[in-house]
């Protein structure tokens, strides 16, 4: 590595690259986006193959990133993905590559992904029941999800973990049946505290479900023994009944771990984020396709991530949610 890595003016480094393949989704989660969808990217404003690749080799070989999730929308929707896996398990050094995704076709790709070098997966769930699922998703599509995380145990993809977001009387009554099924199946199940990143903006803290909820919940069923040494992790981790399994807590909202972020992020239209919850992008695309020379992509990234903020600032009460969903953002 050249000229520094992704080091913002607080000292934190940037290792952590969440990629954005696209911004479509085949599910309609309600706390996510309207019934009818959202207004895609036009095909020529979303990074090609070549493009894509091209940024993640500037910021592996010079900006030091060692992991590399690739997101969406839904990512595996996305034609070319695991060509894209294949060059990005060949750059030096390798990267760890992991997805997340919502598990509706994973059986049908988890063979190729596998194949082409992905490490890990990550499946939203966010209930057991037909009926919930097909209200929440507007889609009955459950028993796909069932046999993808399957597949991904099935083809080497472990720890297969599995993300749940709660939410007040829809499904916060799951947490402990929720859990009970992953120790069952051999997933490591970690909740998320929902964020105001939805794209109807109908998000209000009185309806979140908090960490201290979450665990208050699962303590009535299992003994949590919370895990030292966190480190840049999101989740809070711990073991459930002395372990080995393990539960973990993202509580974005609540206890937020700002201070230790690690991540970047990079919009399926080129945009580079410094934090999730940036009302600010900083353009990769056009440098991309003025013919600029690596260098100065890795520049203008370093860039970018000198003015990363503080913190999220979602208990400041001048907090205003960024104008892209999560859905057009990558998780």
């Amino acid at each position: 590595m050249t000229g520094g890595g992704l080091v913002d003016r607080y000292g934190r480094v940037a290792t952590d690259l969440r990629v954005s393949v696209t911004d479509r989704c085949n599910l309609r989660c309600v706390y996510c986006m309207p019934a009818e969808g959202l207004a895609w990217l036009p095909r020529n404003e979303v990074l090609t193959d070549a493009e894509l690749v091209r940024v993640i080799r500037v910021g592996v070989e010079l900006l030091g990133i060692r992991e590399v999730r690739f997101t969406g929308g839904e990512p595996l929707i996305r034609p070319g993905l695991a060509s894209v896996i294949a060059e990005v398990a060949a750059l030096t050094p390798r990267p760890d590559i992991a997805v997340t995704t919502n598990g509706l076709t994973l059986a049908r790709h988890a063979g190729a992904l596998t194949a082409a070098g992905l490490n890990r997966v990550n499946v939203s769930l966010d209930t057991l029941r037909r009926d919930r699922f097909r209200e929440l998703t507007r889609r009955d599509r459950l028993d796909d999800v069932l046999v993808g995380l399957r597949a991904a145990v099935a083809h080497g993809l472990t720890p297969v973990k599995v993300n749940a977001v709660l939410m007040r009387g829809v499904n916060d009554d799951e947490a402990c049946d929720l859990l009970s099924f992953c120790l069952d199946q051999g997933y490591e199940l970690r909740f998320i505290e929902q964020m105001p990143l939805d794209a109807d903006r109908r998000w209000s803290r009185a309806d979140m479900v908090t960490a201290d909820e979450i665990f208050a919940s699962l303590r009535t069923r299992f003994t949590l023994t919370p895990l030292p040494g966190r480190g840049a992790s999101p989740a809070e981790h711990f073991l459930v009944g002395g372990g080995p399994a393990r539960v973990g807590v993202i509580a974005s909202v609540t206890r937020p771990f700002c201070g230790d972020c690690d991540r970047t992020r990079l919009t399926a239209d080129g945009q580079i984020r410094s934090c999730l919850f940036s009302r600010t992008e900083d353009d990769l695309r056009t440098l991309l396709r003025s013919g600029a020379p690596d260098s100065e992509l890795a520049q203008a990234w370093r860039g970018a991530m000198t003015a990363k903020p503080a913190g999220h600032g979602v208990d400041d009460p001048t907090f205003i949610q960024p104008p892209r969903p999560m859905s057009a953002i990558g998780g």
